[in-house]
């Protein structure tokens, strides 16, 4: 197998890999969600459970350690999944400012300045590149801007920050229009005015670059326009480009000159030496994410150098960002060689002094490499070769390494899991055994004869009331007949019908206008029916209430009263109280929570038929053949007397509907919820589950069987389960 297929082989093996850790993040992601369920509850119960013994196994739980343990993991496992998901392996290339980390890869992408800014010019080190290795395309770019809120939160805010300049700006507007707060008096020094400086250059070239946040991302370039995205100046050294102020990352995808390397992508990571503030930061995320081996980049001086601090801190900042793999084992360091011939001199002895000194500076990596990064031949054949040769040879091992060490810790936790979810199986103690039963029944018996016997009541007491106008409805019915009077929408004088009748030309066209807009406004004075249909229904849905809550001791289920009180024990019902079949109670709470009474189901088809002769079409009452104003205003009147003392008749035969609908209602309901077939037996079981709170004088809070207890148990297994070893397993 060549390289390039060896290659291609490893991409194809960490696919499934990344596919399985996926699933474990979906599992942890639901133990932190029980978790989560289980500490909100256990902080209600502190509030609720006076004994002392329980309070103190309950505070026991160790839930946050066991969070911020599955968001270090979580965090891991998106690195790890990201490193096995690319369809690349990707070299990241790091060095210090004038290195020649930029004409390394000059070298080995064959791309020239126009397209990698090197030292002979200032480019923007806060933007980083990956350049995708691809012989089936002609050099393009992609481009991802970053938007407004990105820009903010990860360039603008750390400036805030860390130069101390006060409340960082919330939205582009404001960090534009306001001036820069000044840097505090205590903060000093050339840094500190380099980074201010740095972040000047983004408020005072604000006008020149803003407008990409907007743009959609990724955009694809040409080759030719790469450099207006990624450096300041042009290739004249004019520093006339703004744009890479706006830009998180650029790829670019072109033909390596060493065909054989496969699929490859080398990713140009900001070092340090710049003052922009972040740079850093960003660079380590990438190296935990996006990078599979790394080469740092060093350019010795021919008139002496040394390792220095700088260096040190750069290695140290590297190893940081992957703790589960040793950077020794997937970094190399170049030692740039310069001859005599170069603008720098010949380096071949501080090189080779370099690489003597280096272990003396615990910089531990694969290899040191000499070599002049800016001859093609040399970096291809002795820094790029070498490094996917290694690849290639070592990367299955390293994966592996790297995989198993999240595995281990993976392990540890699903451990801990377990530890803590045992100690929440037995918080509550031990139930109360079944020497309650007997207690339970007697007063299950007495509250079933109160609370058949009150429904049954309540019952007779709508029957008798069924025939009556209701009151609710009655008053709703006088109102909006009054309204129909002293709002009636007919001309106020003839002068205005001749007005009309001058606008739109003809005394019948006028006419029908009104009549639309008389029918249209009488209507609108029915829609507040629906008010007192709903009162009159309310009124009902409260007697209930008040029967369930004084003669069955309900109340204790919840805080809501009236007919919210009905919605609530429905809600609180269970979908099944005798197994494999639907509850009958939860059946019954429902029926009588969600009837409702309403104006356009109930009333309005018969109002409609009152304004008949309202309607042009269908009206009775014609204008003569030479009309005239008086007319007009004649025929409406009577037009709209006739049409309110119809709606008024149609009305009163309905008064009494609300009381019947009322009846019928809670008939239904009792026969839901007290003559069903095995409803008794629902009742039993539901009551005894909520024994403490109809009760709690005679019961125990924490009980056998209460619903505290099963809510309790039925979140920590609902954990154990996400918490299986096979769960939290992506390894085989």
């Amino acid at each position: 197998m060549n390289r390039t297929a060896q290659i291609v082989d490893i991409i194809e093996k960490r696919q499934p890999l990344a596919q399985r850790i996926e699933r474990v993040e979906e599992n942890l992601t639901s133990i932190s969600s029980a978790f989560r369920y289980l500490e909100d509850y256990r902080n209600q119960l502190l509030t609720t459970v006076d004994d002392p013994k329980v309070v103190g196994r309950l505070r026991e739980i160790d839930f946050a350690k066991i969070q911020l343990s599955i968001a270090a993991e979580l965090e891991a496992l998106s690195k790890l999944k990201s490193r096995f998901s690319r369809n690349t392996l990707n070299i990241g290339v790091i060095g210090r400012a004038r290195q020649g980390k930029s004409r390394l890869l000059q070298s080995l992408t064959g791309l020239t300045a126009a397209e990698i800014p090197d030292g002979s010019g200032q480019h923007c080190t806060g933007v980083r590149s990956t350049i995708h290795h691809n012989p089936a395309f002609e050099t393009f770019g992609e481009v991802t801007f970053y938007t407004e809120r990105s820009f903010l939160d990860e360039v603008i805010a750390p400036y805030y920050e860390q130069l101390k300049l006060g409340a960082k700006p919330i939205t582009l507007g404001e960090f534009a229009s306001q001036v820069l707060p000044s840097l505090p008096s205590n903060l000093a020094g050339a840094e500190v005015g380099a980074k201010y400086e740095y972040l000047r250059k983004y408020h005072k070239n604000f006008d020149k670059y803003h407008h990409l946040f907007r743009e959609i991302s990724p955009r694809r370039i040409t080759k030719d326009e790469i450099r207006e995205y990624v450096a300041q100046d042009n290739l004249q050294g004019e520093r006339i480009y703004f744009n890479y102020l706006a830009v998180k990352e650029v790829k670019i995808v072109c033909q390596f000159p060493n065909h054989d390397v496969g699929q490859i992508a080398l990713v140009d990571l900001p070092g340090l030496g710049d003052t922009g503030i972040g740079d850093e930061e960003r660079m380590v995320r990438t190296i935990g994410q996006d990078i599979d081996a790394v080469l740092f980049v060093r350019m010795p001086k021919a008139s002496g150098d040394f390792w220095g601090d700088v260096d040190v801190k750069l290695y140290d900042t590297a190893r940081a960002a992957l703790i589960d793999l040793p950077i020794e084992q997937w970094s190399f360091m170049v030692l740039n060689r310069t001859d005599n011939n170069s603008n720098y001199g010949d380096n071949s002895l501080l090189c080779q002094q370099l690489i003597q000194d280096i272990t003396d500076k615990h910089i531990k990596v694969i290899e040191s490499v000499t070599a002049n990064c800016a001859d093609t031949n040399e970096a291809n054949t002795k820094v790029l070769d070498r490094v996917v040769n290694y690849l290639t040879a070592h990367i299955t091992t390293l994966d592996k390494q790297y995989a198993s060490s999240c595995q281990e810790r993976l392990n540890q936790l699903q451990s801990a899991v377990s530890t803590e979810l045992d100690k929440a199986r037995t918080a509550l103690g031990q139930p109360m055994q079944s020497a309650e039963t007997g207690k339970f029944e007697v007063l299950f018996k007495q509250l079933w004869k109160k609370l058949a016997s009150g429904l049954v009541d309540l019952l007779r007491e709508l029957s008798e009331q069924m025939d009556r106008q209701d009151r609710d409805f009655k008053e709703s019915v006088e109102t909006a007949i009054k309204a129909c009077y002293e709002d009636t929408k007919l001309p106020s004088s003839l002068e205005e019908i001749e007005v009309r009748r001058n606008e739109t030309g003809a005394y019948d066209i006028a006419y029908n206008e009104y009549l639309n807009e008389i029918r249209a406004h009488l209507s609108k004075h029915f829609l507040g029916l629906d008010d007192g249909l709903k009162n009159s229904l309310n009124r009902v849905k409260c007697q209930v209430a008040n029967v369930l809550i004084e003669q069955g001791h309900l109340g204790g289920l919840t805080e809501a009263r009236g007919s919210d009180f009905i919605q609530a024990i429905a809600e609180l019902l269970p979908e099944e109280l005798i197994e494999g079949q639907p509850c009958r109670l939860k059946f019954g709470f429902q029926i009588l929570s969600e009837f409702e009474l309403s104006y356009r189901g109930m009333v309005q088809h018969r109002i409609r038929k009152c304004f008949n002769d309202l309607t042009p079409d269908k009206t009775t009452l014609k204008l003569p053949q030479n009309p005239n104003s008086q007319q007009v205003m004649s025929n409406l009147k009577v037009l709209h007397e006739e049409a309110v003392y119809q709606c008024n008749t149609a009305l009163e035969e309905l008064l009494s509907e609300p009381s019947q609908a009322g009846f019928a209602i809670v008939e239904e309901f009792l026969d839901r919820v007290l003559r069903a077939e095995e409803v008794e037996t629902e009742w039993r079981i539901f009551l005894r589950e909520e024994r403490t709170s109809i009760w709690p004088d005679e019961f125990e809070l924490l009980g056998e069987r209460t619903r505290l207890r099963r809510e309790w148990l039925e979140a920590v297994e609902k954990a154990a389960i996400a918490n299986q070893l096979n769960s939290l397993k992506f390894l085989n």
